[in-house]
């Protein structure tokens, strides 16, 4: 029996229709995720499902009683209301400290936000965690999250993955998340030309499910396309005018016209890095970096090489951002220095939007970066051309800056960046307002870019994606290379372990120190992890022993140079203890996958 049902629900948006004439209905038990592109009306789904907005047409119900509530974008919390009311209801410290549940939200929602804190000095990231920590406290029957992992850390975002498969509880979720979608939810509705299609499963096997009914559909256009060409012939062939039988022929042919299916907005990357990156491209070294009175980094040295594709991750705060802007030449380290190859071509997105200029119209702000874009093999496009790959068509190519939303945005100052065609590309949350397809396509443009990659995300799906290591600031000025990636983070953080390893302050190796705890025989997920690490570690192997041929080559050119022999052979020994450390790491994943064989 339904919680919540939608019979025949029309919405419109201005003169553009969310929903047609949609029926579906929400189970107790249900854990459904929500997905299509930006604009699809999935936001418009929730509201109506909520009962905080009225269809155009159409009904919904809900049970009597029902104990439902929304995570909204943006919240309606009482600005002179302090945290601890807000989300604890006044209680004392005593009563929600013995709430094994309360204790759980207030430790991983609101970590640095003190409970005595007023809502109107909070930013807007803090307020959307406020919100959903009330929520999550709450007594519902149905709970219902608008991108609930925004502002999220990817340790928070895993326990709250946790918490919600804990709980007894009906949920729908509208996420970009798509390690989210999939270990949270068991159906997934995909809204898109105003219809909503539902498939079994979370996100892989919604993308299965999907490819099978894509090819499917695939098979029966082909054969209607062979009918319309039947048709379209037997016309122009001069039909007999007006008897019965012609009549019928020419309106089945009209149908088969009518009913072409128009083309889905469709989002393309083209490959820009055609500048040449040398040997040496960004090195941070003995780094500190102090923001106030805090250390972000303490004495690190980071060396980051030709072709390297990098995942840095760390807690709220730990100073990624910062990092970030130091190695993008927009802040210098306080204290040692940051060396730049001579070929290296950055290009840096930020998490702000302050590039853009609102009053622009997008296709000038394009042009004003370049009119035409060389897309390789000699073949070039204009700015126009390129915008409407990037799902900016009709009107939207002439419309304001200002007037965009903030998916759109984040497309208009990608295009930007890679129009710029770096070699060296540092990306700050780069998921951010980004929709599922649109990801896609920029992982597949990434798989193939011959460049440099530095990524900050608290996406797990997107770090894993396109990244061969993933390396951590922990908040104690140190930085860590983690060679079982998001997983031995998160086990390592679980453990309370601040993972500098012996090599505190020095990201120059592998922290390869821990004991075998980062993989448990018992835990199939660690042991799919195991097996992951090999192919990640072999990547990294083949890397450094590329860089360690070349330093031995560089020796041989500057066998008389005493000075810069010194140099090689410093560098030299310290790639043959980051060799070590992966084959050590290596040979500890290769154990447990053969445990279990």
């Amino acid at each position: 029996m339904n919680l919540i049902s939608c019979d025949a629900v029309s919405t419109s948006y201005g003169v553009r229709t969310l929903l047609d004439r949609v029926s579906l209905g929400v189970q107790r038990g249900d854990r459904i995720g929500v997905v299509g592109r930006n604009g699809a009306g999935k936001t418009t789904l929730l509201r109506i499902l909520a009962a905080l907005q009225a269809p155009d047409e159409g009904r919904v119900t809900h049970n009597r009683g029902l104990r439902v509530a929304m995570l909204a974008q943006h919240d309606d919390l009482d600005p002179a209301s302090q945290v601890g009311d807000v989300v604890l209801g006044g209680r004392a410290e005593h009563e929600w400290a013995a709430d094994a549940a309360a204790r759980g939200v207030v430790e991983h929602l609101l970590g640095g936000i003190a409970l005595d804190r007023q809502v109107t000095g909070l930013s807007g990231g803090e307020r959307r965690r406020v919100s959903l920590a009330a929520l999550l406290l709450s007594d519902l029957d149905v709970l219902l999250l608008d991108e609930p992992t925004n502002h999220l850390d990817i340790e928070a975002v895993a326990w709250l993955a946790t918490a919600l498969l804990a709980r007894d509880l009906t949920l729908v979720v509208v996420t970009h998340d798509r390690w989210f979608l999939d270990e949270v939810c068991t159906t997934t509705w995909e809204v898109h030309d105003a219809t909503v299609d539902m498939y079994d499963g979370g996100y892989a096997a919604y993308v299965l499910a999907r490819a099978e009914r894509s090819r499917q559909e695939g098979a029966a256009e082909a054969r209607r396309q062979n009918l319309v060409r039947k048709e379209l012939a037997w016309l122009r062939r001069g039909p007999p005018a007006r008897t019965s039988k012609p009549r019928f022929r020419i309106d089945a042919a009209q149908v088969l016209i009518e009913d072409e299916p128009v083309a889905r907005d469709s989002v393309e990357l083209q490959r820009f890095a055609t500048a040449r990156l040398g040997k040496d491209v960004l090195d941070l070294e003995d780094a500190t970096i102090v923001r106030g009175e805090r250390v972000l980094a303490d004495h690190v040295t980071w060396r980051i090489g030709p072709g390297d594709r990098l995942g840095l991750i760390g807690v709220n705060g730990s100073g990624k951002t910062t990092v970030l802007s130091v190695l993008a030449g927009e802040l210098t380290p306080d204290r040692g220095r940051l060396r730049r190859g001579q070929t290296v071509q950055v290009a840096h997105l930020s998490q702000s939007l302050g590039d853009l200029h609102l009053t622009r119209r997008v296709l000038a702000s394009v042009e004003d970066v370049r009119r035409v874009a060389d897309v390789g093999k000699g073949r070039e496009v204009t700015a126009a051309s390129m915008l409407e790959r990037f799902g900016f068509t009709g009107d939207r190519l002439t419309a304001r800056v200002g007037d965009l939303s903030g998916g759109e945005r984040r497309r208009l100052q990608l295009l930007r960046l890679l129009l710029s065609e770096p070699n060296v590309l540092l990306l700050d949350e780069p998921t951010n307002d980004l929709d599922i397809d649109t990801l896609n396509v920029v992982e597949d443009y990434l798989d193939g870019w011959p460049g440099t990659l530095v990524v900050v995300s608290h996406d797990r799906y997107f770090l894993e994606r396109v990244c061969d290591t993933v390396w951590a600031l922990l908040g104690d000025g140190s930085l860590a290379l983690l060679p079982g990636g998001v997983e031995q983070y998160l086990a390592r953080r679980a453990a309370g372990d601040d993972l500098s390893g012996r090599r505190r302050g020095v990201g120059t190796g592998p922290d390869a120190t821990g004991d075998r705890s980062s993989y448990d025989a018992g835990d199939a997920a660690a042991q799919r992890a195991a097996k992951k690490d090999l192919a990640r570690l072999e990547r990294q192997l083949a890397k450094v022993q590329e860089r360690i041929a070349d330093v031995h080559a560089q020796m041989a050119t500057h066998a008389s140079d005493y000075i810069k022999l010194a140099e090689l052979d410093t560098a030299l020994a310290t790639l043959a203890g980051e060799r070590d450390d992966i084959e050590t790491a290596w040979l500890e994943a290769a154990e447990v996958v053969e445990a279990v064989s």
